[in-house]
């Protein structure tokens, strides 16, 4: 007979596995492999990675065999765990009341089976939840198409016991810098939150420079409590504020002008529990994009309407972006995938669901409609503008519609291209005044780019001596040409309403499409919760 556990804490399991349950320990030891091989077989009935890892490894224990190896591995799974939460993990998730109990309760080599697979799915929740992600992103919001790159399960449990637990486990979470900064900042706003978080809100719609009384008083303690403002006694709305303010309207993606106005009071005024929800947000989706992300990739983040260029960690070139319309048909996907090439003068070739749901309305009314686009059949012959198209609906309608290059192409001189299932690439567009704009969400999709031909000279540098020439060259024949990348470079396109910029400074932008708002409640239904942590 098995000693009972006494009553203890986690962190004690593996001493007193090691003192009170060794298997080898047993008198009969051929029957007791066989009721513990039971067991487990019977606990890991629904559950095939484990059943399987188990059926491959003939039933030896990982966890409950009292040998140092896996009093290690307990001591090391607990440990991690009791930090879940500093990763916006769900508690739940990781209360161990139930396993304790079964621990303190074990009498037979089939309560020990039970509690090997036990702590096996405590080890892959973990695993899977800290490496990849609590969620599915795509049965959160149809628009994040992100393929997460899960680790097999099996695989997760052989790597484990091949490997030094603790090392292993602190392996798994995002290793990179974005992930560490977000979770810095969580952990000092969790702090902020416990003592008052920012204080009182500025009771003023909006404050300018000049401006004195109490609700100039409210926004310095707020800029001070947010670390804008060194402390001050100011009643007066001076330079010193002026400039916090302007630091915070950076941060916030906000003209900078160093008026607290109507928009710029409200992010002010957003609490640190918003700000929190942010930033969990952030790191579930760093767990989803746990991948390498090449030494040279393109990171376009639709919140900051812009698209980036990075090489070896370093941002080298940037430009401001359109996105698509926060409209169904037309939000911008979030994916990655590989650039290729760039085709110079491109003709657009317009998709079908903007044909028949914009041109077909119009050409039903007038065939003269959107002159400026080319109709051909099937063997690409011109048809007739004498065509009556009323005889057709959008799903008859037989016809391609195109438009060839040139200076009004709604493509501009240079698309850039990442094959995909999406029909998503970068642009240029003839629509520049759009890019005065601080929103711009105006596209069907895809994104434009302000700055197209500095855009294909740094994708060109890398293969070229004379980039520019080379583009401009090409650019002159007026011809439709195709460019290869030579190294064919990653994109990603990224939905981040909370991010640290190149200086590490944490930033925040509007939730455009509300699928950060989806998330959270998301994440909420799987028990993740705010905290706040004392001093």
């Amino acid at each position: 007979m098995i000693e009972k556990l006494p009553r203890l804490g986690a962190m004690v399991f593996a001493a007193t596995l090691a003192a009170s349950t060794a298997i080898t320990s047993l008198p009969v030891m051929a029957q007791t492999i066989s009721t513990f091989a039971q067991s487990v077989a019977e606990a890991s009935v629904g559950d095939e990675d484990i059943a399987a890892f188990y059926r491959d490894n003939d039933y030896q224990p990982i966890w409950t065999s009292g040998s140092a190896e896996d009093q290690a591995r307990i001591l090391a799974l607990f440990q991690a765990i009791q930090h879940a939460d500093d990763h916006g993990l769900p508690l739940a998730d990781y209360d161990t009341a139930a396993l304790e109990a079964e621990m303190r309760a074990i009498d037979s080599p089939r309560d020990l089976g039970r509690v090997e697979v036990e702590l096996s799915k405590l080890l892959l929740t973990y695993a899977r939840q800290i490496e990849t992600g609590i969620l599915t992103p795509a049965k959160v919001d149809e628009g994040i198409k992100r393929e997460v790159p899960l680790r097999d399960r099996t695989e997760i449990l052989k790597s484990f016991t091949k490997a030094q637990p603790a090392p292993f486990l602190r392996s798994l979470p995002p290793k990179s810098e974005e992930y560490a900064r977000l979770m810095r900042e969580k952990l000092r706003l969790e702090h902020l939150r416990a003592t008052g978080g920012w204080g009182q809100t500025v009771s003023a719609a909006s404050l300018g420079p000049g401006a004195t009384g109490p609700q100039v008083i409210e926004l310095r303690n707020r800029l001070v409590k947010m670390g804008y403002l060194d402390r001050s006694a100011t009643q007066t709305y001076d330079d010193n504020i002026q400039r916090a303010v302007q630091r915070f309207q950076t941060d916030m993606g906000l003209n900078a002008d160093g008026v607290a106005g109507n928009g710029t009071m409200n992010e002010i005024n957003t609490g640190i529990d918003e700000r929190l929800e942010s930033i969990i947000v952030a790191m579930e989706r760093e767990r989803w994009m746990n991948i390498e992300r090449g030494d040279r990739y393109i990171w376009v983040n639709l919140t900051t309407f812009a698209a980036r260029i990075v090489d070896g960690g370093k941002v080298t070139f940037e430009t401001r972006s359109v996105i698509g319309k926060d409209l169904s048909t037309h939000r911008t996907p979030e994916f990655s995938d590989v650039m290729e090439h760039m085709i110079v003068n491109p003709s657009w070739h317009v998709p079908r669901s903007i044909i028949v749901n914009e041109y077909l309305p119009a050409l039903q009314r007038n065939p003269g409609a959107a002159g400026h686009l080319r109709i051909t059949d099937g063997a690409g012959r011109v048809v007739s503008r004498n065509t009556d198209f009323s005889r057709y609906s959008a799903r008859s309608f037989p016809f391609a519609m195109s438009q060839p290059p040139g200076p009004g192409n709604a493509l501009g001189y240079v698309k850039f291209m990442f094959p995909n299932q999406y029909n998503i690439y970068l642009h240029d567009t003839p629509s520049k005044s759009l890019f005065s704009h601080d929103v711009r969400a105006y596209s069907h999709g895809c994104i434009r780019l302000a700055e197209p031909f500095e855009f294909a000279y740094a994708m060109l540098a890398p293969q070229s001596s004379d980039p520019k020439a080379e583009f401009t060259r090409v650019l002159n024949t007026g011809a439709e040409t195709k460019i290869d990348l030579v190294n064919p470079v990653p994109v990603h396109l990224v939905y981040r309403t909370a991010y640290t910029d190149t200086r590490g400074v944490m930033n925040y932008r509007e939730d455009i499409y509300g699928r950060d708002a989806k998330i959270w409640s998301a994440l909420q239904s799987a028990g993740v919760t705010l905290r706040a942590l004392d001093s």
